[in-house]
């Protein structure tokens, strides 16, 4: 079996693990990145639309564009090796055990490592869906693929399952490409995806959303003839003649990998529980990205990737330390933080991640702890479809007390 060493493991090679393995090598640490594709850039090679890169780099780029960036400075790195086409298989004591073609089986002695395996869709065996099992049901994803980089069309006639960001960019997709979109069903009360894709997605192309809406059956035998649509609130069904369906019902963390090293998982986000360096419950194993938790933008999982690479490189130099951890609680409107604790002592209080429960308007955001309550930022909306970030105060973090996050607002 080949033998290496390595200062950081990235598992991953898509945005969080490209800018992860960056960031480390820019900070003198030696590097192995692990990708399975045969090449690098992850979900963002088949994101053809553009809104990559606004807050982060202040310029409007595709998903292949803005991977490019990052590629290209990974490769012009001497002390970052690339190892694509292969498979991890398990992870041991640091150690990193993988195949592929050239190497056969390997192994990798890291002094940390760095997960940033992405995510996977939620498919229709998830759902529970009656009906036949006809062809025409695609994720969004999977369509995605088939189209931008396969060039084929799956489908003439289509309904969209689910508002998620994909699923909405989706069905813009198919209007571009001369297809007919029925609709976007959606079964809660408000869309899953950004404000901005609702309306430069589906209202700008006078694409229908529905809301309070799924599918109760597929028609077709050995392909999709229509479905049985279903008004959730007034129980009312109607027929949709499409051949095509696509999922956009949600997205999980790939974190196969991650439970056979140990690490705890949040039920909430389906990710790793993590401190404020991104680093798990298993000394020296680090995530960021969509691994973690699922993100809006690509921008943020850049920036959460260089917090965990920092983190690891922090590490591997004996600098990081626990001496106590705060927990992290999401409270009222609140559906998960990330992170999930704070380790003490630190230099400056973190930023913190989270998603509202509900909608609502004019919010304001509170921490509390110790029986006190402090302010720690207002907005003029809250979605779940969005993601809030905002800085912890100081005041907070001297309490021994676990905090509690809240957001308290009317309801849109």
């Amino acid at each position: 079996m080949k033998e290496l060493k390595s200062d950081i493991v990235v598992i991953g090679g898509g945005p969080a693990g490209l800018a992860g393995a960056l960031r480390a090598g820019e900070l003198g640490a030696n590097v192995i990145l692990i990708e399975r594709d045969f090449e690098l850039g992850g979900i963002l090679n088949q994101c053809i639309h553009t809104g990559f890169g606004l807050s982060l780099l202040g310029s409007e780029l595709t998903g292949p564009e803005y991977a490019e960036i990052f590629i290209e400075k990974v490769l012009s790195l001497n002390n970052i090796k690339v190892l694509l086409s292969s498979m991890v298989l398990d992870v041991k004591d640091k150690v990193v055990y993988g195949i592929n073609k050239r190497d056969g089986v390997f192994a990798i002695r890291a002094e940390a490592i760095l997960l940033a395996m992405g995510c996977r869709e939620r498919t229709r065996g998830a759902l529970g869906i009656p009906g036949e099992r006809p062809a025409g049901i695609y994720t969004a994803g999977a369509a995605q693929r088939l189209i931008n980089i396969e060039g084929l069309m799956p489908g003439k006639r289509v309904v969209v399952l689910g508002s998620g960001d994909i699923g909405m960019i989706m069905a813009r997709r198919f209007v571009l490409e001369g297809a007919e979109v029925l609709g976007v069903l959606e079964k809660l009360p408000y869309p899953g995806g950004l404000t901005r894709n609702v309306v430069q997605c589906l209202e700008d192309y006078g694409i229908p959303l529905h809301l309070n809406h799924t599918i109760s059956e597929i028609k077709g035998k050995y392909r999709v003839e229509g479905v049985v649509a279903e008004d959730i609130l007034n129980n009312k069904k109607f027929c949709m003649d499409v051949d095509t369906i696509l999922l956009s019902v949600g997205l999980i963390p790939e974190n196969e990998i991650s439970k056979k090293i140990g690490v705890q998982l949040d039920p909430a986000t389906g990710g790793p529980v993590v401190d404020q360096d991104r680093e798990t419950n298993v000394s020296g194993v680090f995530a960021c990205g969509n691994v973690l938790q699922v993100h809006d933008l690509v921008d943020e999982v850049t920036r959460e990737a260089y917090i965990a690479a920092e983190g690891a490189i922090s590490y591997t130099s004996g600098k990081k330390r626990r001496e106590r951890l705060i927990q992290l609680k999401p409270g009222e409107n609140v559906r998960y933080v990330v992170p999930q604790k704070i380790s003490l002592p630190l230099e400056k209080p973190p930023y913190i991640y989270f998603r509202p429960r509900e909608p609502l308007v004019n919010c304001q955001i509170l921490g509390r702890a110790d029986g006190k309550e402090s302010l720690l930022g207002t907005t003029e909306y809250a979605r779940p479809g969005e993601m809030i970030k905002l800085r912890l105060k100081r005041d907070l973090l001297n309490s021994n007390l676990d905090i509690e996050i809240s957001l308290t607002g009317e309801k849109e």
